[in-house]
């Protein structure tokens, strides 16, 4: 934000040192960005007074003038414009000058003339890009006066960095309040005068307010009998110094009042507001209006309007609308001063493409006690610079006034959070100026009411941190921080996900993170059953709902590869997803069923392009390894991989994953070739996607050792043939359970259908570990469990044993 040093002396005494200014203000917060001295450029040019001019001897389009400074002789200048009389006050550049456009002024004879100096154009001054002459000064200015004083450039514009947290300070009386904290003096906000006449302001406009919420303050004046015309130079140079284009008096006056109070006013022609009313209001779907650029806006009900009794007038705190603006015939205007919903204005603001000087101030939350100031103030100084007559009062509506936030803060714990001790007196003397207003006393403590300005502060905290700042961070001795007598353990999840990104990063998997924000088309392909929680406000439609799986993510990762010519794809993601809560919204309760998940993607040549081996490419097993490996690291027993069917998945390559208790971990397969298709994806994708929670709750994380066995294993094979469509597993599960507790391990070693197996048939073989903790086994316990085992495989699995 612009600051003008000018301008904020007339609120409160400042160092004599900008520079001293500027480092005050960045220690209490407000950073000085940068410093503009708009008169350095124009040192040494004058206001000269042509005393008289004659024509140059040698030369028809020159002519020598006699330039007056106020001295006692005057000044002999050869000139070539021709848009003077003599008697004139012009700009002079004096010799030594240095010009904005890089000529340096010197005593010269022009065709046998000395000239010594050079009266100026605005274009050679800086301030046009085009002219046609002298600049032609006001008669009352004084001869030998510096330009920059003349034309109120003798100013210092200092660049403000206001935080989003603070919009107290986006006004000249909110810096104007942190300079009395950091200097001590006092300050001097404006007191408008009124003098009113004629029918009270409540007999010429209404006001109705049909949302509360959005629109909790709306005050209006009248002044009748104005004359719209230019501002005077005073007011047209604080606006220009600001970056603010002047436009009409009763125009500038509103941004004069913006830029010093910090509330955004509009001013309505009273004349062209149907029915003398103004109703404040949501719009109504395909409702339309245009705004003061010209541009014709479709309307969402989710804006709020100001209209009067037949149409839209103003986009509420954003830009006003171009049927009621304030022209050259306007001789009677309605000053709006109203308080809008942040949010309200925000959403509005965006949704239209319109940031302004009053958005940018309602988004952050205006204060709501400057709204009658705010109008008073600009209805005096219309009264007085457009010669209008002001009505008596005010029309205030103030549907649900609420008070104050009160905040308390106990002196004992000041020294505790900040490190320094600050006497009570001083904390209340600080708080004092910055207006926090105490309202009630205690035993070591103080409750403040806090100004509605300062919405940033809400509790004990943030009168800390006011007192810090104003009382000086350099202040607070730098101590070290007291070390802790022993370290929290770290948590088993930390322990679990960093064992879980070691081993996927072991076997070849390189971690991804995306974005929680993905497309609903990607969620529509996968097929899945959960309804997405959509943005209000996306960054775009490719990332207008949550995430419900990790896997789309991955897919684009994998979809991005390819089009770089990326023959290799091994990538693993750990982060959340985000399920629809039915109870969601209510009270505290998120919308969203936050759930950890950790997903991999396979796809290409297994181990990449290499002349020493032999091209494969990578399938189900390379998933399914890279999976087992994260289970093996967290040491989780007993999963099983049933066949399973999913939408997005394949149906001849799918397994859900599960614990032995039964409990679902996952899915690990192969990707749809619908889905490869509708993505525009390679086919013999690989993926899978496992809940973290069951996964780390099943984890051993604390090693375990057992000794090494004293007695000998015993090795059997056993080759069954059982239906096709049986797994592994189930074998594999009723021979460790039948031959429990002999049998220590059996590993499937082959798999073989074709002739002489029938058909609709296979032949599983396992080599089965027999071995006792006690003793030596004998051939006859071995032969006996064997035996038990095969019966069962037969009764339980409709299995046979292999001839």
């Amino acid at each position: 934000m612009k600051i003008s040093v000018k301008w904020l002396k007339d609120y409160v005494a400042l160092p004599a040192d900008v520079d001293e200014l500027a480092r005050r203000l960045t220690a209490v917060g407000l950073e000085i960005e940068g410093m503009d001295r708009p008169g350095d450029a124009l040192r040494g040019v004058v206001v000269a007074r042509i005393a008289a001019s004659a024509q140059h001897p040698n030369a028809d389009k020159l002519s020598v003038t006699q330039i007056d400074l106020g001295q006692a002789d005057t000044l002999q200048v050869v000139c070539g414009a021709k848009n003077f009389k003599v008697g004139d006050k012009v700009p002079l550049a004096t010799l030594g000058t240095k010009l904005p456009n890089g000529v340096e002024i010197k005593q010269a004879p022009l065709r046998g003339v000395d000239s010594f100096g050079m009266l100026c154009s605005a274009k050679e001054l800086g301030l046009s890009e085009e002219s046609s002459g002298l600049l032609i000064l006001p008669a009352d200015l004084a001869p030998g006066t510096p330009i920059a004083e003349a034309l109120g450039l003798d100013d210092v514009v200092l660049e403000v960095n206001v935080t989003p947290n603070r919009p107290d300070a986006l006004s000249h009386l909110g810096v104007a309040r942190e300079v009395a904290v950091a200097t001590g003096a006092p300050l001097r906000p404006p007191e408008p005068r009124l003098a009113e006449s004629g029918a009270p302001a409540s007999e010429k406009v209404r006001v109705r307010i049909e949302d509360a919420t959005r629109c909790p303050r709306y005050a209006a004046r009248v002044i009748e009998n104005v004359k719209i015309g230019p501002s005077p130079q005073w007011l047209q140079d604080r606006l220009k110094a600001c970056g603010v284009r002047p436009i009409s008096n009763v125009v500038d006056v509103t941004n004069f009042v913006l830029l010093e109070y910090g509330q955004p006013l509009h001013a309505f022609d009273l004349d062209k507001v149907a029915g003398q009313e103004i109703i404040v209001r949501t719009a109504r779907p395909g409702e339309k209006m245009t705004t003061l650029d010209g541009k014709e806006r479709t309307l969402s009900p989710e804006d709020l309007l100001i209209c009067d009794r037949d149409r839209a007038q103003a986009l509420a705190g954003v830009m006003g609308g171009a049927d009621s603006e304030v022209g050259a015939g306007t001789t009677r205007v309605v000053l709006e001063s109203a308080h809008f919903q942040p949010a309200t204005v925000r959403r509005s603001s965006k949704r239209h493409g319109l940031h302004t000087e009053a958005s940018h101030r309602f988004e952050r939350g205006a204060d709501l006690d400057a709204v009658v100031p705010a109008v008073d103030r600009a209805a005096a100084l219309i009264a007085e610079l457009a010669g209008g007559t002001v009505a008596p009062g005010r029309v205030d509506l103030h549907p649900q006034p609420q008070p104050p936030r009160r905040v308390t803060l106990r002196y004992g714990r000041v020294e505790k959070v900040l490190g320094v001790s600050i006497a009570e007196p001083e904390c209340r003397r600080i708080l004092g100026v910055l207006g926090f207003r105490g309202v009630e006393e205690g035993s070591g403590q103080s409750t403040f009411e806090v100004p509605r300005a300062r919405v940033d502060v809400e509790r004990e905290e943030d009168l800390m941190e006011e007192l810090a700042r104003v009382y000086g961070y350099d202040n607070i001795p730098a101590k070290l921080p007291r070390g802790l007598a022993e370290l929290a353990p770290e948590s088993p999840t930390t322990e679990a996900e960093r064992r879980a990104r070691q081993a996927l990063s072991g076997a070849g998997l390189s971690e991804v993170v995306n974005y929680s924000f993905v497309t609903p088309r990607t969620l529509e392909v996968l097929g899945g059953t959960e309804q997405p929680v959509a943005l209000l406000n996306p960054l775009s439609v490719e990332q207008s709902v949550m995430r419900t799986s990790l896997l789309p993510g991955l897919l684009e990762n994998l979809s991005r590869s390819v089009r770089h010519q990326v023959d290799t794809v091994s990538v693993y993601e750990m982060g959340r997803a985000y399920l629809r809560d039915p109870e969601g919204g209510q009270g505290q309760r998120p919308a969203t069923r936050e759930v950890h998940r950790v997903a991999g993607l396979v796809w290409g040549l297994r181990g990449g392009r290499s002349w020493t081996q032999k091209e494969a490419r990578a399938d189900f097993y390379d998933a399914k390894g890279a999976l087992e490996s994260l289970l093996h690291a967290l040491h989780v027993d007993g999963v099983r991989f049933v066949p399973a069917e999913a939408p997005a998945w394949h149906p001849r390559a799918c397994a859900r994953v599960e614990l032995a208790d039964g409990t679902v971990l996952g899915h690990v397969g192969e990707v749809h070739p619908r889905v490869t298709k509708a993505l525009d994806l390679p086919r013999d994708v690989f993926v899978f996607e496992l809940d973290t929670a069951p996964l780390y709750a099943a984890a051993r994380l604390v090693p375990s050792s057992r000794g090494l066995p004293k007695f000998p294993a015993v090795l059997r094979d056993l080759a069954v043939v059982v239906p096709v469509e049986l797994a592994n597993d189930e074998v594999r599960r009723v021979i460790l359970e039948v031959g429990g507790p002999l049998v220590e391990d059996a590993l499937v070693f082959d798999v073989y259908t074709g002739k002489p197996i029938p058909e609709g048939r296979k032949n599983l073989a396992y080599a089965i570990r027999y071995r006792s903790p006690e003793r030596t086994l004998t051939d006859v316990e071995v032969g006996t469990a064997h035996q038990r085992i095969i019966s069962e495989v037969n009764q339980r699995l409709g299995g046979a044993l292999r001839s």
